[in-house]
């Protein structure tokens, strides 16, 4: 490998700019406050057995947080999942799932469940055979800021905390007022609500990181490693500068041949590669949202012309900046 992963010499995105410097090397901390809410849809769906609800894909974060009963969830290429009373279940890509009150149910579109929409983003949803009830709170949030999607791309597809497993007194809390919430349906509760979920999310995301410390893989393994955590934060948080191996190592407090080997058998790939990762997902992120032109966008990552950018975009995407900018997503 070259020494150099960079194509520019100079920082790329400060403390002033887009990526904000944080404290401390906790680049997961970073990860969390980079994520702003941009808009989040709200559902109170009280649900009776038999009951299946077919939810389709949709852009940002979906959020299940069961009050009272159960609820089992399904998902292509995932294993039927079972979340109980106070089970609190974070989808970050936005995964189409069916929700129901056994395995194999056959279920119904949510569009046909009858959802009735009683404010803006908010709907309430009553549907079933009129056994045993379940009442869960479900929402879809969205973030603002340019590094909103590549971020959330990092997480995995599903974070499930289950009521039993974890001691988090703050997250217990905030679901004892959202509970309590929902139940009462008063005034101002969808604006309420969405505040929550907002807040609910950020503390389930970070009790899952602490409840699963010992078990994680890829690239929150990869974060929570004090060494490794302490370049990737760098990375991420001046993607244009000139990052050699050499220069990340010494960040990380590792030779040159231990860091590169510690990084790739925690990210699967090597530093050179996740770097230029990295730039082109905000690339592509910034290109659709229309943050900057191209040129900027060239520039803030480090490279030398708005042709070499251009032609490490196709190469690693496949299409085109000018592509990406004019569709809504790749």
């Amino acid at each position: 490998m070259n020494d150099s992963l960079g194509s520019g010499d100079r920082p790329g995105l400060g403390s002033e700019s887009i990526c904000h410097r944080p404290s401390d090397n906790d680049l997961l901390s970073e990860v969390l406050r980079d994520l702003r809410l941009a808009h989040a849809s709200y559902g109170r769906s009280e649900l009776t057995a038999p009951w299946g609800i077919a939810v389709p894909f949709r852009e940002g974060v979906r959020f299940h947080a069961v009050i009272d009963g159960r609820c089992w969830i399904q998902a292509e290429s995932l294993p039927p999942l079972l979340l109980e009373k106070g089970d609190v279940l974070l989808l970050p890509h936005g995964t189409e799932h069916i929700m129901s009150d056994a395995p194999r149910r056959r279920p119904l579109p949510l569009a046909d469940a009858g959802p009735e929409l009683v404010g803006n983003g908010t709907y309430r949803l009553k549907s079933g055979g009129g056994g045993a009830r379940s009442l869960i709170v479900c929402c879809t949030i969205g973030f603002e800021g340019p590094t909103a999607n590549p971020l959330l791309e990092l997480l995995p597809h599903v974070m499930h905390i289950r009521s039993a497993d974890h001691d988090d007194a703050d997250l217990t809390s905030l679901l004892a007022i959202m509970a309590r919430e929902v139940e009462g349906q008063r005034i101002g509760s969808a604006t309420v609500m969405a505040r929550l979920a907002d807040i609910v999310m950020t503390q389930v995301i970070r009790s899952w990181v602490e409840m699963r410390s010992t078990e994680l893989t890829g690239w929150l393994a990869a974060v929570r490693d004090p060494q490794i955590g302490a370049a990737l934060a760098r990375i991420h948080r001046s993607p244009g500068e000139n990052w050699t191996v050499d220069r990340l190592a010494v960040l990380a407090g590792l030779s040159r041949s231990r860091f590169s080997q510690r990084f790739k058998s925690l990210l699967s790939v090597s530093p050179a590669r996740y770097l230029l990762q990295w730039r082109l997902r905000l690339a592509a992120s910034w290109l659709r949202n229309g943050y900057m032109p191209l040129s900027q966008i060239a520039s803030e990552l480090g490279y030398e012309s708005d042709a070499s950018f251009s032609r490490a975009f196709k190469r690693f995407l496949g299409v085109s900046p000018g592509a990406v900018r004019n569709s809504e997503r790749i």
